[in-house]
């Protein structure tokens, strides 16, 4: 159990340093709204699954979530086992990757974090929740050129992480322009004034937008499999309360009518 503990704190820890996110909360893009109904679009949170897989489970693991919690999105296991199982025989398996940590530190100079609960582990108060981060910084990739990578993003400036999902958005350019500082006009800010779509993607704008939302939303549900079943649970307790409560005062009535 302590191991267990030491290394989800671990994988916290990797994910807050490592894993590409927004400036401080004083500065740094807002975030975008992450679209909440799609939680409950049970067809999202599958393609959510299938893009996961297919573009993140190549580095990064989910080492705390198995194939099998996957039924709890209406997937068969025959469906798991053809469509999603790419790195593993058996659908009991964790979501691990067979990347070997020590080439992964040669190659990107840190370890690709774990994302089983990344979601969760991004909201930022002043900002937004981690839902909203994500949806965010998976949609303002761009090119640039000085960059190792071959590309940059405005929520994480000098970002490591490359743009895995270009092939779906296309590629873009960001255009900055040189703008006075409104607290030192001696100074100059390099403020952002758009995207220009270089190549186009697989996918329109409005369909990326709602892929990128599919991914997030299951990037969501994986950090508490069981929350839609807490919050449901929540409001049937809540309206017992309620009952119970009025039950509770027309008794204490009851009782106290004849002392009165």
């Amino acid at each position: 159990m302590k191991k267990l503990i030491a290394t989800l704190l671990t994988s916290l820890a990797l994910g807050a340093a490592l894993v590409p996110g927004a400036q401080a909360s004083g500065g740094g893009i807002e975030w975008d709204k992450f679209p909440k109904e799609k939680m409950t679009d049970m067809a999202s949170l599958q393609n959510g699954a299938k893009l996961f897989v297919n573009y993140c489970l190549n580095c990064h693991s989910a080492a705390f979530m198995r194939y099998n919690r996957l039924q709890d999105l209406g997937l068969t296991e025959l469906q798991i086992k053809s469509n999603l199982m790419f790195a593993s025989d058996k659908v009991g398996d964790l979501m691990k990757v067979s990347l070997d940590p020590k080439q992964a530190k040669e190659w990107f100079g840190a370890v690709p974090p774990d994302l089983t609960v990344i979601a969760r582990s991004r909201a930022d108060g002043s900002k937004g929740s981690g839902a909203d981060y994500l949806y965010t910084y998976l949609r303002t990739y761009y090119r640039d050129e000085t960059k190792a990578t071959g590309w940059n993003n405005l929520a994480f400036p000098s970002v490591a992480m490359p743009h895995v999902l270009w092939e779906l958005q296309g590629q873009r350019a960001a255009k900055f322009a040189e703008e006075a500082d409104p607290h030192d006009h001696t100074k100059t800010t390099h403020v952002f004034k758009g995207f220009e779509q270089l190549t186009p993607g697989k996918l329109n704008e409005q369909e990326y937008n709602s892929a990128v939302g599919d991914l997030v939303a299951y990037l969501q549900w994986m950090g508490e499999p069981a929350q839609g079943q807490r919050f449901r649970l929540g409001v049937i307790v809540l309206l017992f309360l309620s009952i119970f409560t009025v039950i509770a005062w027309r008794l204490n009535a009851a009782f106290w009518k004849d002392v009165k």
